[in-house]
Parts: structure tokens; sequence; C-alpha cells
């Protein structure tokens, strides 16, 4: 049945972390074994179980004997693979209540043992005393099949029985996923003590804290930077020149425009039934409903994804490509229709529109870092190769940070010449990371006259295809929380002891941007306007084709800036978790039982004041059981949250993987991002299918608890965290562990409670 119980239970393998040790093998093969006991008349609630050594329960401690399934009035059965360098069992029957300890009754005689599928000795009868009723005896026939299969059989009866939900039988070889047990009672947690900050864990280095740093500081340094800190004199003056001559460029407007108006209501005012969830993310709405118990609302995403077909040209689409030599070029990583679609655009469009540059409009105060910030970790989430391009950082590294607000007066000739070299400076060093393979460049800057667009769209000409993106806000409330948070934040104000005068300053720098402001329009642009509310806004769309753009519009209709939490936790542990098999569907070990209360009991103090929040998981049992004993808040069910499609593999371990399929195991180990299970799924695979969860998590108000599985939360946790494609399978997401993300106007932060060792 599996590996007993393990020191490491914190990492169990679902979606596996590291590979286990090779350990010896004499046999070869996998060997299937099913323990039937016949004739057995039930005694009250007995009913029979088996425990015994390694690796059939790993413990001779009755409380944890294995309960057998009911086949039929008269038969019981208990089936499980035998590791290949397991294949002698010593095991004994027992009698007792499923669901407790006592009272308990072992099989008289010796321990028995099995050997290569074949039961030693002659005892084929299980014979039980009853000392409490006058010496009585049971006798019950014991059977013993075994079968040498392929862990491919073994993998479509598993498929099988998480389609039928119910033991079936595929090529002949009986369901090897017994033992399910049903859910529990959920019982009170009342007496599960729990203070939250004494759960409180360290973060990983790499955390997701951007919020305790300004977003700014985050984009991309100068190429043209010395080691000493200032840009290079032959640098500068080339590109002062490039800049005053491109300021005199004209740009002609009189193309025809088309333009489109997304009107984004409150959604407090939508739906008032509360037994209605929203669904904006597909324009629908669902009322709520049971399933198998569980009231929720079931959400198919989908799970499966198409490979990627390859052309004629075997470069185009190459995707065996070792993590240390990345592909310098503008095809996304993403795979299935997200790639096909962006790569369509690249190969049908003009040859600008291979790269794509997203130029920030707004005024100071407005959101447009913080914006910048936020897409750019959303399109390198998606594969695509972004990098966010700041004009006040090189202006900061430029001309030093301590500048007074009379720099930024449209009337002074000197700061106006400053800024536009500045920021013709970040172009070229945009257009030129884009000709060695950069795909979307985000220009982060004020870009407020009509002057100062020309310049970059005549940088642009023929090398990239620009669009610009301009927020408005007309709340004077944000906009003042907005200043005050860049004189907390900016680098501009770190050396200006008195608050009060840097917001004046602020203050006097806004003045002077709001003379001379022309808002867009011109060329392809989005106009966010009063978004960052949350209380509803507009998006208005001009000139805007293909399929990236389109993807940039319906994220940015979905983004906000509302302030709430996300709690991120796998399931409680399973027993394919004891059992070191990845995938599967089986209920909860003890231990998961335990975390499933303690879970709840922290949601419980953690969220008394959001009683609007939701619980989001998988489809799979052991998710929806560790949400079970959570009341109050509406409970949704994904399957784009299922775990990662293990294919052909699912329900094997790592060991019996190497083993019997070591081309396999070489493939995955070489690169686990790209690397597709035979008839399943690739963590690329995962990303593609969990886009429709992103932008539902970004477009939510409250605060949302998602309990799913260790691949699947590797993987959201890189979109929050802003971490890299290629660190997604070696993300740490350990068992009984709450992640809380918190997003809101200074970015992301992260905190991490760990409820069980």
């Amino acid at each position: 049945m599996g590996t007993g119980s393990s020191k490491k239970r914190e990492n169990s393998h679902e979606e596996g972390e590291e590979e286990e040790e090779e350990k010896e093998d004499h046999s070869g093969g996998q060997l299937y074994v099913s323990l039937k006991m016949e004739n057995y008349l039930k005694k009250g609630e007995l009913i029979p179980h088996v425990y015994g050594s390694v690796p059939l329960v790993g413990s001779w401690d009755s409380s944890k004997a294995l309960a057998m399934e009911r086949e039929s009035t008269s038969m019981w059965e208990l089936s499980f693979v035998v590791p290949p360098n397991h294949e002698t069992l010593e095991f004994k029957f027992v009698l007792k209540p499923k669901y407790s300890n006592s009272p308990c009754i072992d099989e008289e005689g010796p321990n028995r043992f099995l050997t290569g599928g074949t039961l030693q000795g002659d005892a084929r009868l299980a014979i039980f005393k009853f000392s409490n009723s006058s010496d009585e005896v049971f006798e019950y026939h014991v059977c013993i099949k075994a079968d040498r299969v392929s862990p491919f059989d073994l993998a479509a009866s598993w498929r099988a029985y998480q389609g039928n939900l119910e033991p079936s039988t595929v090529r002949g070889i009986p369901d090897v996923t017994m033992n399910a047990a049903p859910p529990g009672e959920n019982g009170s947690t009342s007496s599960l003590e729990l203070d939250l900050e004494h759960y409180v864990v360290p973060a990983p280095v790499t955390s997701a804290n951007s919020g305790l740093v300004y977003a700014a500081n985050l984009a991309a340094t100068p190429r043209s930077i010395t080691h000493g800190g200032t840009f290079s004199s032959n640098e500068t003056s080339h590109r002062t020149s490039h800049s005053n001559k491109a300021l005199g460029v004209s740009v002609d407007q009189s193309a025809h425009k088309k333009e489109m108006e997304v009107i984004i209501p409150d959604p407090s005012r939508l739906f008032p039934n509360s037994n209605t969830v929203e669904l904006k993310s597909v324009g629908t709405s669902s009322p709520l409903q049971k399933q198998e118990g569980h009231k929720g609302l079931f959400v198919d995403r989908g799970v499966g994804s198409p490979r990627l077909a390859k052309s004629p040209s075997e470069t185009t689409f190459a995707t065996d490509v070792a993590l240390e030599s990345e592909p310098k070029n503008a095809m996304p990583a993403a795979a299935g229709a997200v790639a096909a679609a962006a790569i369509a655009d690249q190969m049908l469009g003009p040859k600008e529109d291979r790269h794509l540059a997203i130029v920030l409009v707004g005024l100071p105060a407005r959101g447009k870092t913080f914006t910048s910030a936020k897409l750019t970790r959303y399109l390198r989430w998606l594969g695509h190769e972004t990098k966010h391009f700041n004009v006040g950082k090189y202006r900061r590294l430029k001309h030093g940070a301590t500048l007074a607000a009379d720099f930024f007066r449209a009337d002074n000739p000197e700061g106006v010449e400053a800024r536009n070299e500045v920021a013709a400076l970040a172009m070229d060093d945009m257009i030129a990371w884009m000709q060695e393979g950069g795909q979307v460049g985000i220009f982060d800057a004020t870009n407020s006259s009509r002057s100062r667009r020309n310049m970059l769209m005549k940088m642009a000409e023929g090398k990239c295809k620009i669009i610009f993106l301009e927020t408005l806000c007309t709340d004077e409330r944000i906009i003042e929380r907005n200043i005050r948070l860049k004189i907390q934040q900016s680098p501009d104000y770190a050396d200006v002891a008195d608050f009060e005068a840097g917001l004046q300053d602020f203050k006097n720098r806004l003045a002077n941007y709001e003379k001379v402001y022309e808002p867009v329009e011109e060329g392809s642009y989005i106009k966010m306007i009063d978004m960052a509310s949350g209380q509803g806004g507009q998006i208005q769309v001009n000139n805007i084709s293909g399929y990236l753009p389109g993807r940039i519009v319906f994220f940015l209709v979905n983004t906000h800036l509302t302030p709430r939490p996300i709690l991120l936790t796998r399931h409680g542990e399973s027993r394919d978790n004891v059992r070191g098999r990845i995938g599967g569907d089986t209920a909860l070990s003890e231990a998961g039982e335990l975390y499933m209360k303690k879970l709840a009991n922290f949601v419980e103090k953690r969220l008394k004041s959001e009683r609007t929040a939701s619980i989001w998981t998988s489809t799979l049992q052991r998710t929806i059981l560790t949400a079970g004993p959570i009341v109050g808040f509406p409970k949704i069910q994904w399957r784009a949250l299922d775990e990662i499609n293990a294919g052909v593999c699912d329900g094997m371990t790592y060991e019996e993987i190497k083993k019997n399929m070591p081309e396999e195991y070489e493939s995955r180990k070489k690169d686990k991002l790209r690397y597709r299970y035979p008839r399943g799924e690739s963590y690329l695979d995962v990303i593609q299918r969990l886009e429709p969860v992103i932008i539902e998590l970004e477009r939510q108000r409250a605060p949302v608890v998602v309990i799913s599985h260790q691949a699947v939360l590797r993987a959201l946790y890189a979109y929050f965290a802003d971490r890299p494609l290629k660190e997604i399978p070696h993300i740490e997401v350990p068992l009984h562990t709450i992640i809380e993300i918190q997003m809101g106007v200074t970015g992301v932060q992260e905190k991490r409670y760990k409820l069980m060792d």
C-alpha cells in the first residue's frame, strides 16, 4: 500500500519536490495484490482490517490498520501494489470498528507471510475468538490474488476510478484505489487553541515582499551605467543628440479612430441574491449548488491542454532546452493555445508587431508604476519575456534623487532637455533589449506631452509596436493617498527629513505637470479611468488588435487596488502522501484530518470580520475534505485547481517511475518546467489553465482561501512573488502551512503560518 509513515511528511510527494534515493531492486516488476475475506458475517460494527510491516501498513499498531472495503454482501477486499523491492510482506487480520480503535480482535495464530504473491503456509482461514461471548469462534475464508502488471495498466485503472468515482476494472485489473474512507464528521474545533502569531514562520528569502521595496527600483537598470554609478560620457552625448533630433519629429494623426468604451460597474450592485456568484472572467453567473454533499459552485475550466505542434522549422518551436541556456527569441515559453495565439500574431502581423512597447501616460501619483509592475508580473508569468523600464530610475541615476520641483517646470529648458534625454536613454535600452529577444517592454514615465510621445513613436518606428496606457483618476482622496505613499516610498524623498516639506514639493511638481498635460488622442491606446477606486470605472480602447494586446486589456479590466489577503494552502496530508505516490484522489490521513480542523479554526479567527470571503478548492476529494469543516463562507470548486495531471504515472512513486520508465524519469529530471508526463501535463500546461484563476483572484475584492495542490500552488505563488518560470517546479510549498499573500496599493507582501509539524 505504501512506504509507511515517513519522517518527511511535511514534504510528502504530490508532484514531488525531490527524488528519493535509489533503493536496491531485485524483482524487476510491479505486483498487484488483492486480499479477500469471504463468507464474512458482520459482527456488530466490527469491520475486517489488515495491519503489519512495511510496506503494507508500516506499523503493527492495530489503531493504524487499513480497513477492508465491502465488495459484496459476503466478501471484503483490500487491494494494493507492492513495490518491487518489498515483495515479502508480514501481516495479520484484525476486526475493529472503522472509525475507532476499540474493541479490537486479532485473528488467531502466527503472522502471515506473503512472498512474491504466494501466501506461505497452509492457513487459508482467518479465525477470531470473542472472549466475551462464551469463547464464540468465527472462521472466514481468506483468498489471495496476485498479478504482475505494468504501470500503464495500473494508471488506466486509476483514471477509470477518477472518472466513475467507484471501483472499476480496466484491462482485467481491479481498481487499486480502494480504502478511501468516507468523509468523517466535522466535529467541533473549539478545543483547538490557535494563537495566530504563534504559528508565524519566516518566509523564504526570495518571497513576495516587494511591497517593502519601491516598485520603480525593481525596474531595469540602465545598460550604459558605469561601475562608478554614472552614465558613460559617450553614451550620454550620443543619446542627447538622438533625443534632440527626435523632438523635432511630427507624427501624422489623421488615422481613423476606432474607439470602444468598456464600462466596469460596481460588482456589489450585481446579483443581489447571496446564493449567486458572478464569474466576470467568463461573463456568466451560476447559482450555488450541492455536489457530493458539499455546498459550492463547480467551475469547469478544464485540465488538459493540447501539445504545441512543431512547424517544419524545428528551431521555431523547440522546447527541449536546458534551463541554463534559455532561448533568446520572441516566442513565449507558455504552451498550447497561449503560445499558438501569440505566435500567430507574430507571424501574420508586421515585423514591428513582434515586439510590443506599453508606454505609460499620466500625471504623477496616478498608479503608473504600480500598474507597470503588476502588468510586468502577469506577462512574465504567462511566459512572455517582459521588462519594466522606469524613466525616473534613469533620472535619479544620472541627475540625482534630490531635484526640486522647478526641475519639472515646462518653461525650464535645461530641465526639459534633461528629462527628454533620460527618456531617450531608457527607450534606446528597451529597443536594444527587444532586439536581443525581449518581447514586451513596459515604459514607465509621465509622458504627459504630445511632443514626448511623438519622440517615442519615432524612435520605435519599424522596431516595435507602441500602445499607450493612460491612467486617469478624478478621486481626490485616492490622489492624496498616493501622494503620501510616494513621499514615504520614493527615493526622490528618501533624504527629506521633513515630511510636510516633501509633500509640498511634490504637490508643486504635480502642478507643473498639470499645466502642460495633454491626454492621449493619438495612435493605439488604452485609457484606465478611475479604476483605482475599487468601485468600478471605465476602460477606453482605441485601435487595439492582436492576441497579446487583447490579453492585456482583459487583465486591466479585472485588476484593482483594493487591499485584501489571499490565503494559499495545500490540502491536509493524504493517504497517497504517506505512501509517496503522486496524483491520485485518496482521502486524508490521520494527520490530514487534524490539519483539516486546525485550518477551519485558523480561517474562522483570521477572517472573522470578512464574511464576504470565499473558499476555493479543486475537484479532488482531499481538498474538498480539507475545506469541509470551514463554515460560514461559500465554497467554489475549480477543475483548473486540480493537481498536475501525471498521466500514465498517476498513482506511482518516483522510485517506480525510475525503475520502469527510466527515460521519462531522466527527461523530467533534466527540465521539470517543460517536461510533460505521458498523456499528462507539464508545469507550463498548468500555468496556462490557471490563467482564469489568476484573473478571478485579481478581480476579487474580498479575501480568498485557495486549498489546492503542490504543483498548482507553486504556479500561483510564483505569480504573486514574481518568480521566474524556471524556478516554479522547485518552489517550497510545504504541507500544513498557510501562505498569506497581502495585495494592496503598496504591492504584494507575504506571511506564513505553520499549523503543524
